[in-house]
């Protein structure tokens, strides 16, 4: 029998920082991570020396890690973690920063993540990903991401009989949330006709199920409460959290995750259910990963979607707001930093730190996380919901 976990009773994520993205970027990985760094500690006031503790997500700082990010940053710390699970990285760095504060291995711990997108730098990424992917893929002739997840979504239409309109949906509202962020890479209105009429990527994806890489970072701080109380900063505590990896490894080709394994005991542990929810941010490369994400953490049973998602309002403002920053699809992905702008996302609508598209009431926010994807599925799973501290 699995042993109870311990809550996270006294810790809390406050200081949501990102750093304005960028299409193309001449600057250094190094370059994007302290520079949110650097803009976080300033936004709250803390000192680089009071940072004792330390998360680093990023592709492209290779072949330096969180070690050489620590001695270029000049920060002395007695905590440190690489976490390299990319869209998966913002929920695993929270869970790993909560349990040192709580075991006092550190007492402010800086959770950063984020990329540089030079000329050749996604390239340079794809060919070092997994070498794994590059084998499974090479004699098909499709190399990339947009390959491998045509692979998933044509798998999954198939198995559930799921028509485009439900991404389609997904990727219209997230761009309806982007145009009142200042900086998101996608700034016309997108509409469910123009999504349909978008040329074919890799089918059966288009064009507007495909984000766009781009150089950005985001980072936010984890200590204890009493802590951000002495400091005067707004901050949501955490009512549960969940990381499970390499989940239903036999199925031929994913259409589920580790969020369905673990859904039960998440749930418990968080003591509300689904409906409770005052908006969700799902990990979204490809719309198709954010449905498996709503199915596995049971906001509708599997293959239900279009009967969900399309009778409701998935925009800010909606009946089920959902990535109210515009999600990678309309915010861009900068690199790992698409496992951490749900999280940074959820911070600021919990604390009212939103502005135009602020969602009224917001005290509970669902954050799920997806990463790594090996060709046919993707690795790690993760997910957390979140409080706003009354």
């Amino acid at each position: 029998m699995a042993q109870a976990r311990a809550n996270y009773e006294g810790v809390v994520l406050t200081a949501p920082m990102s750093l304005p993205y960028q299409r193309f970027s001449n600057q250094s990985a190094h370059w994007w991570l302290l520079g949110c760094l650097r803009e976080m500690l300033a936004s709250v006031a803390v000192r680089p020396d009071e940072i004792d503790g330390l998360t680093v997500s990023s592709f492209t700082l290779h072949p330096d890690s969180a070690v050489g990010f620590a001695q270029h940053s000049g920060l002395d710390l007695r905590w440190l973690e690489h976490i390299p699970m990319g869209g998966a990285s913002g929920i695993v760095a929270l869970q790993r920063a909560a349990r040192a504060v709580q075991c006092g291995d550190a007492n402010i711990i800086a959770c950063l993540a984020g990329d540089t997108n030079q000329l050749d730098s996604f390239r340079q990424t794809l060919s070092r990903f997994s070498n794994f992917s590059n084998d499974a893929a090479w004699p098909y002739g499709s190399g990339g991401a947009n390959g491998y997840f045509a692979l998933l979504t044509d798998y999954y239409m198939r198995r559930f009989d799921t028509p485009r309109e439900v991404f389609g949906k997904i990727a219209v509202d997230q761009r309806s949330n982007a145009l009142l962020l200042e900086g998101a890479m996608m700034t016309r209105p997108l509409s469910l006709e123009a999504y349909l009429s978008a040329r074919m990527i890799a089918s059966p994806l288009g064009l507007f199920d495909c984000v766009m890489p781009c150089a950005g970072s985001e980072s936010f701080l984890v200590m204890s409460e009493e802590t951000a109380r002495q400091r005067q900063l707004p901050f949501v505590r955490i009512k549960a959290m969940m990381e499970h990896h390499n989940a239903f490894a036999s199925d031929p080709v994913q259409f589920r995750g580790g969020w369905q394994k673990e859904q039960d005991r998440f749930w418990r542990d968080a003591g509300c259910s689904p409906p409770d929810m005052n908006l969700i941010q799902t990990y979204d490369d490809y719309p198709v990963i954010s449905v498996m994400q709503m199915e596995d953490l049971g906001f509708f049973p599997k293959g239900e979607a279009a009967d969900f998602l399309m009778s409701r309002d998935l925009t800010w403002q909606g009946d089920f707001p959902h990535n109210t920053s515009g999600g990678q699809l309309s915010a861009g992905q900068a690199g790992a930093a698409g496992g951490f702008i749900g999280l940074v996302e959820a911070v600021r609508q919990l604390t009212g730190q939103a502005g135009k598209r602020q969602v009224a009431a917001a005290r509970l926010g669902l954050v799920s996380g997806f990463g790594m994807v090996n060709y046919d599925r993707g690795v790690c799973s993760g997910a957390a919901v979140l409080e706003g501290a009354v």
